[in-house]
């Protein structure tokens, strides 16, 4: 029994001019499966319109966000393409009866292709899962897209295996059997996204890195902000806005710089040196001792300072016309003080961390004076425009300590000396 007779007068009107019954009932059936095709045609693009457009007003009008996200995903459109699928389905046993072959080949076609839409939406569902999760605050430390890619790769080989078994007419279970025989081609196909799977358990567990983190790692030449995590490859935008890849199972695998530590402890670190002429280096006199008094940050150290090697020379008798008996204070020392107090002045300096001024080992470029130090400033502009602040105003306060600062010989330097060998000069 039939359940559609779209064009049973067409048929009659076949037999009645001499056409055999049977061929007219063939092209009946055939005019009916095409008329039912166009139908499912319509019905798709009517329940479409109708459907994504009250889908849209909804999502519009709701305060949530997880429905925008199975919108803008297209996860409805892909649910909708199971009418035709269904309804072809349903349809075709009714209007090719007299076509078996036809029939079996538009059956096929119909469960693969209702296979592609369930894999398609299946994509399109992680991807909005995806989107609603980053927009909660846990997604910047625990980041999920490595384990989705790899729920839609195994949603994908599911999908293809059914599919072929579809076409061979053999039940999944076997082929999958069968998928034993080609393991090892398989891991060796699978090896990064396998790798990457593994790697990003890891990453996750021991929080190695998250989305925003500033990373370098030289041996892939990647010196910024990491912008995405996925199941392969992690992204990393340089500072020169160039972007490097590197897969994710090499920052197991190597070593990298992560400065979250720093972003979260509140400071960033400065170490950087002066260099200081050895040959300027000497003991204050009593007029040097005087000059440096009128310096107003270093006024309490250099009377503290005074103080205390007056009382040391005078209980040991020291003989204070030689400069170098006893305990004196050279210009380099009284230099540091003024360069640790005028840290301790600075507002962007942070106090209650690591705080050094120090001397280290003279070397052909004379005496390191280097700071070590951090700054309240974070960012990259501030934090620099800072540290030039700083060196600016100690490079040109070194010469009030009677010091020089280091420098190689320059050409200028060199034909300034030329000229003054010669005769005459």
């Amino acid at each position: 029994m039939k359940l559609m007779q779209i064009s049973s007068p067409l048929k009659q009107w076949l037999v009645d001019i001499g056409l055999s019954e049977s061929f007219s009932l063939r092209i009946s059936d055939m005019i009916d499966f095409f008329i039912s095709l166009a139908l499912i045609i319509i019905i798709y693009y009517i329940a479409r319109f109708v459907v994504l457009g009250v889908l849209r007003r909804i999502t519009r009008r709701s305060s949530t966000s997880w429905d925008d996200s199975l919108y803008n995903k297209r996860f409805f459109h892909k649910l909708i393409l199971f009418i035709p699928g269904v309804l072809v389905g349903f349809v075709a046993p009714y209007t090719l009866e007299e076509f078996p072959r036809l029939l079996n080949w538009v059956n096929l076609i119909t469960q693969i292709y209702l296979v592609f839409v369930f894999i398609a939406s299946a994509v399109a569902f992680l991807n909005a899962v995806y989107d609603i999760y980053s927009g909660y605050e846990v997604s910047k430390t625990k980041p999920i897209k490595g384990y989705l890619q790899v729920f839609k790769i195994v949603i994908i080989l599911i999908g293809l295996i059914v599919m072929i078994a579809i076409l061979l007419n053999k039940s999944p279970v076997y082929l999958l059997g069968g998928l034993g025989a080609f393991s090892a081609v398989l891991l060796l196909i699978f090896k990064d996204p396998i790798l990457g799977f593994v790697a990003g358990i890891q990453i996750s567990a021991n929080d190695m890195i998250r989305q925003g983190d500033w990373i370098v790692m030289n041996k892939s030449n990647a010196d910024g902000e990491v912008i995405d995590i996925s199941l392969t490859t992690v992204k990393v935008q340089n500072w020169d806005k160039t972007i490097t890849t590197i897969p994710t199972y090499s920052l197991v695998s190597d070593s990298f710089t992560n400065w979250r530590g720093m972003s979260e402890s509140g400071g960033r670190r400065i170490k950087r040196s002066v260099f200081i002429d050895i040959n300027s280096v000497k003991f204050c006199s009593q007029e040097m001792i005087d000059r440096f008094m009128q310096i107003q940050i270093l006024r309490p150290y250099i009377e503290e300072k005074e103080k205390e090697l007056a009382e040391y020379n005078t209980a040991h008798n020291i003989d204070n016309s030689v400069l170098v008996n006893g305990r004196r204070q050279t210009n380099l020392g009284i230099f540091r003080a003024y360069v640790s107090a005028y840290l301790h002045n600075n507002p962007s300096i942070h106090q209650e961390m690591t705080f050094l001024v120090r001397q280290l080992q003279p070397g052909e470029s004379g005496i390191p004076i280097e700071i070590y130090v951090f700054s309240r400033e974070q960012e990259w502009a501030k934090y620099e425009n800072l540290q030039s602040d700083i060196f600016d105003h100690l490079l040109a306060a070194v010469p009030e300590f009677n010091l020089r600062v280091f420098q190689n010989p320059s050409s200028a330097d060199i034909m300034l000396l030329g000229s003054a060998l010669k005769p005459g000069n």
